[in-house]
């Protein structure tokens, strides 16, 4: 049986089981999973963040987990692990709508979008508004997957340097140099912008320090959309509030939602987006369509898995 716990529309449904009519699909109105479907599922699509040790431990036929995001940091790796559970992901499918995310904020703060729009609602005609290019910029990105490399084709349109940081190093598409995490203060000195989207893992937690602002331009943009928890809210506060940066754009937290008295939302040069850069309308189509490549291969027992989870890595 193929328990959805993840939320999909009437017309995906109906879309799946006529496409896999041999297949057994059980789809959680709810977002619940009972005992009594856990302990018959052998295939378990779900956003992640409903999964625990309990629901492992009732699934006793479970052999794989689709998870309907890019986020596994919240799964039982360890249990799953002993029970040698097959764990996928969406990774990928942000892509598009991240970079566009990226590439739209970083405009918003280079031509003063903030102070235009509360100019129109003051009714305020007022042309000496400065404003600046991104053009020609150097754009340094932590994380060089999907959504870094995607990132950095949309920045080679503004024919932007782009730099890209990753725990390998090894030179990836779009990108004109590529260093290792280690090395990511000795590029900062060139960075307009440092855009953060590393994954959630052991080794980012706190990843971006005092340092690395230090050692950016006063002008630098500090754009996180990656995992909240990759810089502490006070070393981004400093930055900012002591001109170490010019501007942060926040998509991701340490605290979410941000609670109202939090002192990011009294600083004007710290932008503000609710955890909304990997929205998108085709989200759920893009989703599927790795869970049915995927459900090929687990039917047939053949090739090999799209985004299978290194699960002692977490990605």
């Amino acid at each position: 049986m193929i328990l959805f716990s993840a939320k999909i529309s009437g017309k995906h449904q109906e879309k799946l089981k006529q496409d896999y009519s041999n297949q057994h699909f059980l789809f959680s109105e709810s977002g619940e999973m009972t005992k009594k479907y856990l302990a018959e599922a052998e295939v378990l699509v779900t956003y992640g963040s409903d999964v625990n040790v309990q629901v492992i431990q009732c699934a006793a036929s479970l052999k794989w987990i689709m998870v309907l995001s890019a986020g596994v940091d919240e799964l039982p790796v360890e249990l799953i692990k002993e029970k040698e559970i097959i764990v996928t992901n969406a990774r990928g499918i942000h892509k598009i709508q991240m970079a566009e995310y990226a590439i739209s904020m970083l405009l918003q703060v280079y031509r003063q979008e903030k102070i235009l729009m509360q100019n129109e609602k003051a009714h305020r005609w007022d042309k000496s508004v400065k404003v600046k290019e991104i053009t020609g910029s150097t754009i340094v990105i932590a994380g060089t997957g999907a959504i870094g490399q995607e990132v950095a084709r949309l920045a080679k349109a503004f024919q932007m340097k782009t730099i890209g940081v990753s725990r390998s190093g090894k030179n990836v598409a779009y990108f004109d140099e590529n260093v290792t995490n280690d090395k990511l203060k000795h590029v900062l000195a060139e960075a307009d912008f440092l855009v953060s989207v590393l994954p959630r893992t052991k080794e980012t937690s706190g990843f971006f320090t005092d340092n690395h602002f230090n050692a950016m331009p006063n002008h630098g943009v500090f754009l996180n959309m990656g995992r909240g928890d990759a810089v502490s809210s006070e070393v981004i506060l400093k930055a900012v509030q002591e001109n170490e940066i010019a501007h942060a754009i926040l998509d991701v937290t340490e605290q979410e939602p941000l609670p109202k008295d939090h002192p990011f939302w009294s600083e004007d040069n710290i932008t503000i987006t609710p955890h909304i850069s990997g929205l998108s309308p085709d989200y759920v189509t893009r989703a599927l369509e790795i869970f049915t490549k995927n459900l090929d291969q687990y039917i047939t027992g053949t090739g090999d898995y799209t985004n299978k989870i290194d699960l002692s890595r977490g990605y």
